[in-house]
């Protein structure tokens, strides 16, 4: 029997049930080799830099899983306690240069208005119609087109948004005291580790063995994000025929990635389900998928499909489908 978006709600809620004991593992098996990595890297700093880089590779990955862990915490589904949640969040927060309770919020607005045409702009990739890029002027589209540009998208823009857009409550500077709070403190703690990461070092070799691991983590947290909503046939639609159900299902991918690479990113492209219900722990995310085999096919993308995503920039609403700039003007003759 076919089942609906709704009924998928329901049916998943039942893997939402957190274990205390399973998450205070995952933080070990998580923060210890990252911890290990980055001494590691600073030890072998005089043996050749290309080392230190090789070694930063790894360490980027569990940087990665940190930040998805921090991710749950955010959804209330790590531990079975909200307290507990929000605490170990904002901890790890001042390891990813994320300020939680800030980003807590702008990412409930991005679960709420995923695929919403009309509530676009918080905690998602900037994405205009084809309608909408023509309207501009020659320096609107220039400027879309920069910020769309491969080296800007995973290489300038995620150095920018941990490294300056995190330190302020961009998005919400009105939003009264608990935004600034969540950005202050955590400024404050990371401004705190780094000095005396610094003063026991020196500021060479911490910016040597760290920068490398926090640029690469977060280019690769950008790109899954990008990933996980940027796909051909995603789902777009204006406020009148959006679907918040509809959307979580048709509007995420499953990035269906080799399973080293499952691990590191702790189950994260499994997205359609995690929209559909955000309160499953990213380790039962497998198991929906093995007692719903019917859900592995929705939004699938391998590795080797979601490079071609990179093109997809402009949603088309004649066609339903994000498509390129090329095929934009195509379209247009």
């Amino acid at each position: 029997m076919a089942v609906d978006e709704r009924g998928w709600t329901k049916i998943l809620a039942h893997y939402g049930q957190p274990s205390n004991a399973r998450g205070i593992t995952e933080i070990g098996i998580t923060l210890i080799p990252l911890v290990a990595l980055w001494a590691l890297i600073w030890a072998t700093l005089d043996l050749g830099y290309w080392l230190s880089l090789l070694l930063a590779v790894p360490a980027a990955g569990f940087l990665v899983r940190l930040f998805m862990i921090q991710h749950d915490c955010g959804h209330g589904s790590f531990f079975r306690h909200r307290l507990a949640n929000d605490w170990v969040g904002r901890v790890l927060g001042v390891l990813t240069l994320t300020p939680y309770d800030f980003w807590q919020r702008t990412h409930a607005l991005h679960h709420a208005s995923s695929g919403n045409l009309d509530r676009r702009g918080f905690g998602d990739i900037d994405t205009l119609t084809v309608r909408e890029y023509r309207a501009p002027s020659v320096w609107g589209r220039l400027r879309y087109r920069l910020y769309r540009h491969p080296a800007v998208m995973f290489g300038i823009g995620p150095a920018y948004l941990f490294l300056v857009q995190h330190r302020l409550p961009v998005g919400l500077m009105r939003g009264g005291w608990r935004p600034w709070l969540s950005t202050m403190s955590t400024n404050f703690s990371i401004a705190l580790i780094a000095a005396l990461l610094i003063w026991l070092i020196g500021i060479k070799a911490f910016l040597l063995v760290h920068l490398p691991i926090m640029l690469l983590a977060a280019s690769i947290g950008v790109w899954l994000f990008y990933v996980q909503h940027q796909f051909e046939d995603t789902i777009w639609e204006k406020d009148a025929d959006w679907s918040r159900h509809h959307a979580a299902l048709h509007g995420s991918s499953h990035y269906d990635l080799p399973a080293v690479l499952r691990w590191f990113t702790a189950n994260i492209g499994m997205h359609h389900v995690h929209h559909v219900c955000s309160r499953i722990p990213y380790y039962r995310l497998p198991r929906t998928l093995r007692d719903h085999p019917e859900l592995r096919g929705i939004g699938r993308l391998t590795l080797l499909e979601s490079f071609r995503c990179v093109r997809l920039v402009l949603w088309d609403e004649t066609q339903h489908k994000l498509v390129s700039f090329r095929d934009a003007r195509k379209n247009l003759h």
